[in-house]
């Protein structure tokens, strides 16, 4: 006799559902409603269809900034990703000094971005900031009031600061669920501490690589309180990016049709990279 199914577990998610579905779809269909009208008040819209999204794509200024976030998201993901395994491969597995250690690493994901970015504002000063101090004493001429590229750089040396120490944790997690067998095997067959990282650490930690890629591309590619207290944008355009762009376009000129669709947009990239990078590694996987 075929057992039926029992579906009484759903009733059990359905009320998150229900919540993931106002907080989220609502909201999104608004948004949607936006890009295609042409608002000039309470009452007062206009259908314009996809006039929007052609002006935003043809827009020099949001492709300026799409440059600039692309390229700042690749750098953070080339030095953020090896930087954390690297130091989850030098912390101690078990004890006092590893629990220093998590206490240590856990500090500055607990600091708010608005106050990472007073704290970097403050030390990256060349007159009165340790870091900015310290750089013009070695005879280097730092500003990242007045030069891009120190400011852009300075940007990327504060989220590094900042982010680093989740992608240290997920890897050092991962690292601590491999079996001791595992590691046995290797001593027994004398394999070198790079064998050992390249045929036992490494693929053991290809999920949690996923989760930690994954989490820093989209939070990276949608940075924005850290550099606006930072440098607020400057000098110059040198750290606008797409989400200070956008805030600009919605709040600062209320042009609400544009915002929309730009958001839609920005929306649609961060989704589409995104699952192309998960289905390209969960693909490599299933051929091997």
């Amino acid at each position: 006799m075929q057992k039926i199914p029992n579906n009484k577990a759903w009733f059990l998610v359905l009320p998150v559902f229900l919540l993931v579905a106002f907080s989220a779809l609502v909201p999104l269909m608004t948004v949607v409603n936006y890009s295609v009208q042409d608002i000039f008040g309470p009452g007062q819209a206009f259908f314009v269809g996809t006039e929007w999204f052609k002006e935003v794509l043809n827009d020099e200024r949001l492709q300026d900034s799409l440059i600039r976030q692309f390229l700042f998201s690749g750098a953070v993901l080339l030095i953020q990703i090896p930087l954390g395994i690297s130091v989850a491969l030098m912390m101690p597995k078990s004890g006092v000094k590893a629990s220093v250690c998590l206490i240590l690493l856990a500090i500055p994901l607990l600091i708010p971005w608005n106050v990472v970015g007073t704290i970097w504002q403050i030390f990256a000063r060349g007159d009165i900031g340790l870091f900015g101090y310290g750089i013009n004493q070695l005879g280097i001429e730092y500003n990242y009031t007045g030069n891009p590229v120190d400011a852009w750089l300075t940007v990327l040396l504060m989220d590094v600061w900042h982010w680093t120490p989740l992608v240290a944790l997920l890897c050092y997690s991962g690292l601590r669920a491999i079996p001791e067998a595992f590691y046995q095997a290797a001593e027994i067959d004398r394999a070198s501490k790079w064998a050992v990282f390249r045929y036992i650490q490494l693929p053991r930690l290809k999920s949690v690589l996923i989760i930690a890629f994954l989490l820093r591309f989209m939070d990276s590619f949608m940075i924005y309180t850290e550099p606006f207290v930072l440098t607020g944008g400057g000098p110059g355009s040198s750290t606008t990016f797409l989400s200070q762009t956008l805030t600009t376009m919605a709040i600062g000129q209320f042009d609400l049709g544009r915002a929309a669709a730009f958001s839609l947009i920005y929306f649609l990239i961060v989704l589409l990279i995104s699952w192309l990078f998960f289905t390209a590694i969960t693909h490599a996987d299933k051929e091997k």
